[in-house]
């Protein structure tokens, strides 16, 4: 399953052990550039929403400190008939944040939602192998698979929703995607839109009360104005940029209120095509394109050399990564060859290419608030008019590009990113079938080897066998060229130092968030 990856998953910190013990009190102000969609968690794809959803909700199973799967509302399972077969054991006692008990029924009811095409989620392919869902009793459920799915256990990581307030509502209209009640450890207290979002502690949270008293999403649309928010403390967490973690952070200040880490984030950066548009069907065109961007100049210029460049769907520290596929020089010259063959000749010697009367331009959307990417595509807008093309950049407020340009398909290109699943299975991503409104594979790409390739890595429980299959998919989508795949950032988050009991760990530090706490002496908010 690929989700929009939880914002505390992104960070890996340090522990302190000299601290006092915890003490329960205080909130913590997190700033995001963008605000949520919907706090319907199966139609939550992108990472604001994802942050609030994860704090409010439950799946049946969680990822510990080591990505391991452990149990979540699901206390254990079994494993039946070669894998085609889990009996879930749910917990008892777990309460929504309304009082009602939780139920197997929740959990089909989400099953329901997830397979009912009139729902506009991504995530429906993880669950159409589903052959039969049975509830055995209020506690214990059945879930049956058409052929063995090497993602099942993983993929009922998907949040539960509640059947007794939802069963007769239309999830893509209902008032519960600004007001949600979940298992959680945080319930949700406000939505001021553009502005902020607040929860608060769940006293009666299964596993613990969470130590911070409430969690504060502060939507700031501009990093300087985000900056400023962490040289007054009115902001305690936030990703730095590569020049502010380099240049501007290195001093008492920061040192003495913060600590700022820096690791490899499990995500990629892109310019994905609309693939309707004729221009871009002709894989020499975005070949063409592939050797005119200079990436090296990209990280070296706007990421100090905190990126790599990438060549495919996965990262290059996942086992599905495939190394054989070298990622292309920058050669401008074999770009020009690439596109007078496709036809796109400068006739008129005005600098610009053209084709049956009309010059190579198109626009590319990128989000407000994420000024790596507007720098990206400036650069790259100077690399393309080197080669003839004329890219017009256009920045966007991220709700309405997600709403207004993604889903309605009404773009050329977009520069965005993926944070992706532990799991590599990107069905969901590139697969033909998942092209409907709502659904990830937006640019319209189609492949059928690759489709069948996606289906047999499903199917394949052996990872040797599993990583061939995606060697295999990464090679023929990086010759296709749906995306121009670009860079993996660093993750570059930055913490104020009251916050105590994080602790790294290989999957960051979201496993333990309900820990978290400030001694009394340095709480700022009652």
């Amino acid at each position: 399953m690929i989700l929009a990856v939880s914002y505390f998953l992104l960070f890996g910190l340090q522990n302190s052990s000299s601290e006092p013990g915890p003490e329960y009190g205080d909130a913590i102000v997190v700033a995001s550039s963008g605000d949520a969609r919907t706090f319907v968690p199966i139609l939550a794809s992108d990472s604001a929403s994802s942050d609030i959803c994860g704090l409010i909700f439950n799946g049946l199973v969680k990822y510990d400190k080591n990505i391991n799967l452990v149990g979540d509302l699901a206390e254990s399972w079994d494993i039946e008939d070669e894998g085609k077969t889990i009996i879930f054991h749910l917990r008892k006692g777990v309460r929504w944040h309304d009082g009602r008990p939780f139920t197997s029924r929740d959990v089909e009811y989400t099953y329901k939602k997830l397979i009912d095409p009139n729902v506009r989620t991504p995530y429906s392919g993880e669950y159409e192998r589903v052959k039969d869902f049975v509830i055995i009793d209020d506690h214990t459920i059945k879930i049956i698979y058409k052929e063995p799915f090497a993602p099942a256990l993983s993929s009922w990581g998907i949040p539960v929703m509640p059947e007794h307030i939802l069963r007769n509502e239309d999830l893509n209209k209902t008032k519960y995607s600004r007001s949600p009640i979940g298992t959680g450890p945080y319930k949700f207290k406000s939505w001021k839109a553009g502005q902020k979002i607040e929860l608060v502690s769940n006293h009666d949270y299964f596993e613990s009360r969470p130590y911070i008293d409430r969690y504060i999403y502060k939507i700031i649309p501009d990093e300087a104005t985000t900056f400023l928010e962490l040289q007054t403390q009115g902001v305690d967490m936030s990703l730095l940029t590569p020049l502010q973690f380099t240049r501007q952070t290195d001093n008492k200040v920061f040192k003495r209120h913060y600590n700022k880490f820096k690791y490899q984030s499990f995500g990629f950066t892109y310019m994905g095509y609309n693939l309707s548009d004729p221009r871009f069907q002709d894989v020499r065109v975005k070949r063409a394109i592939n050797y005119a961007v200079n990436k090296k100049e990209i990280i070296d210029a706007i990421f100090f050399g905190l990126a790599r460049i990438t060549t495919g769907p996965f990262i290059p520290d996942s086992w599905a990564y495939n190394e054989a596929v070298i990622p292309v020089p920058y050669d401008p010259i074999e770009a020009k060859r690439l596109l007078n063959e496709a036809g796109w000749i400068d006739a008129d010697g005005d600098g610009w290419l053209e084709k049956n009367g009309k010059k190579f331009e198109f626009t590319v959307l990128v989000n407000q608030g994420n000024a790596e990417r507007q720098r990206t595509a400036e650069l790259m807008q100077k690399q393309l008019k080197n080669v003839g093309i004329r890219m017009k950049i256009r920045v966007i407020e991220w709700s309405s590009l997600i709403n207004e340009f993604i889903e309605k398909r009404r773009f050329e290109a977009v520069l965005m990113g993926w944070f992706l699943s532990r799991d590599p299975d990107c069905y969901d991503i590139w697969h033909s079938s998942k092209t409907r409104q709502g659904e990830f594979n937006f640019v319209g790409y189609k492949n059928e080897t690759v489709d069948r390739l996606l289906e047999e890595g499903r199917r394949t429980f052996d990872q040797p066998k599993r990583a061939a299959v995606y060697h295999e998919i990464h090679k023929l989508i990086y010759e296709d060229q749906p995306y121009l795949f670009l860079y993996t950032p660093d993750a570059l988050p930055i913490v104020n130092s009251r916050f105590k009991g994080v602790e790294s760990s290989p999957i960051g530090i979201g496993y333990n968030f309900i820990k978290w706490y400030v001694p009394k002496s340095e709480q700022r908010y009652k």
